[in-house]
This record gives structure tokens, C-alpha cells and sequence, in this order.
């Protein structure tokens, strides 16, 4: 019984001191765990505060664009270097206006295919917008799913050195096994942790991501439709 309580007063059950305690799979658990917590967390403040920034740059945008102020202007004020997508697609969509546009001698199906090439070229550029907006995001789907998994191994693998203490000491005494039982659920802690904001957040970046690039749809269309007219005009 002295023995036990002696065991006990030189055990640290402290996060750190369970950390330096623990076992060197737990250990790896742990720190894989806290990688991905970490990694989720830079993804989070990044894609927020980035979609937070193209929004408001659209807002601008849209203004500028529905204020009366002529395609030509805009596009000299964009120069060749566009600081957000809505001003990619707004290129897109001119260039092939301007570069399809130069013969006046257009039939209707000329002028059909050539809504059909500048819709084609803003839809292109649309798509590599987003795909560049959505990277990453995926990775926090990831760390959702698996977190929990892998802080589960590292409980399954504590309660296993807690046995193997049983068995060493033989002796059942909580002294013994209150070692691996708090790595145990240290490591489930660090997996909810990594998990349950990667979650949360995931579904939060991806609605508001969703909700940019339909924004972007909604433009896309509306300067088609102009584009269209010009055309038809010509």
C-alpha cells in the first residue's frame, strides 16, 4: 500500500507532464494530432478572412460595374493584372468580346458562336477561381473524420499499457493504472479538439463559399447578357 502511494506522488498529472509520461505511441499520437489541429486552424483563419476580403472587393466591384461607367473603362482600370475573381471573369469575358469582335461582317451564327466562346471562356475562368478559393478546404473534411479515430487509437493503446501495468506490478491499485488511463483520454481530448472545429468550420467556409461562387454565377450571367447585346448590335 506504501508503495503504491509512493508511485502516486511521483506521477505528474499535469497535460504536460501526461505528454512527457506518456508512451512513444501516444506520444506520436498526440503530436500528429496536434499537427493537424494546427494546420486546420491556419486553414480556417485563412479561408475567412479571404472570403471575407473577395466579398467586399466584389462589392466594390459591383458598384463600379452598375454605376454607368463604360466596359472600357473598367477594363483600363483592371489593367492586366485582376486582384480578384470577379475581375478574372470580367477580363475573361471582354477579351473574347474584343478579340472576336474586330470583323463587322457577323451572320447570326457567328454571333451565336461567339456567345457561346465568351460564356465558355468567363465559365473557365470561374471554375479556376473557385477551384483555387476551395483549396485546402477539403483537408479540414479530413482532419473531421479522422481526428476522433486516431485519438481513439491512442485511448485503445493507453488502456493497453494501463493492463500491461496490471500485470507487471501485480497490483490493481489506481496509482498503477492512472497513468495510462489519463493518456488514454488526454489522446481522445486532442482528437475532439483537432475535430470538432474542423467540422464546425468546414461546413461554415464551405457555405460561404458556395454562396460567393453563386454570386459569381450571378454576374457571370449578367455580363453575358450584355455582352450579348453588344454583339447584336454589331
Amino acid at each position: 500500500m506504501n508503495e503504491a502511494v509512493s508511485v502516486a506522488d511521483n506521477i505528474d498529472i499535469s497535460i504536460w507532464g501526461l505528454v512527457l509520461q506518456a508512451d512513444l505511441v501516444v506520444r506520436i499520437v498526440m503530436l500528429l494530432l496536434l499537427m493537424l489541429s494546427i494546420f486546420s486552424w491556419a486553414i480556417i483563419f485563412e479561408k475567412i478572412t479571404r472570403i471575407k476580403t473577395l466579398n467586399k472587393l466584389a462589392n466594390n466591384f459591383e458598384n463600379t460595374f452598375w454605376s454607368g461607367i463604360k466596359i472600357e473603362k473598367i477594363k483600363d482600370d483592371i489593367g492586366i493584372n485582376p486582384v480578384h475573381p470577379m475581375e478574372t471573369i470580367f477580363l475573361a469575358g471582354i477579351k473574347e468580346w474584343e478579340l472576336n469582335t474586330k470583323n463587322k461582317g457577323h451572320n447570326i451564327l457567328d454571333l451565336q458562336i461567339l456567345e457561346q466562346r465568351i460564356e465558355r471562356s468567363m465559365v473557365s475562368s470561374l471554375n479556376k477561381e473557385m477551384e483555387v478559393l476551395e483549396k485546402n478546404t477539403n483537408f479540414l473534411a479530413t482532419t473531421g473524420s479522422s481526428a476522433p479515430f486516431i485519438g481513439l487509437f491512442g485511448t485503445v493503446w493507453g488502456i493497453m499499457n494501463s493492463f500491461q501495468s496490471i500485470a507487471t506490478a501485480k497490483n490493481t491499485s489506481l496509482a498503477i493504472v492512472a497513468p495510462g488511463i489519463a493518456e488514454a483520454l488526454l489522446a481522445t481530448a486532442l482528437g475532439l479538439l483537432a475535430a470538432i472545429p474542423a467540422v464546425i468550420f468546414f461546413n461554415k467556409i464551405s457555405s460561404d463559399t458556395n454562396r460567393y461562387g453563386n454570386r459569381l454565377e450571378v454576374f457571370l450571367n449578367d455580363f453575358t447578357t450584355i455582352l450579348s447585346r453588344q454583339v447584336s448590335k454589331k
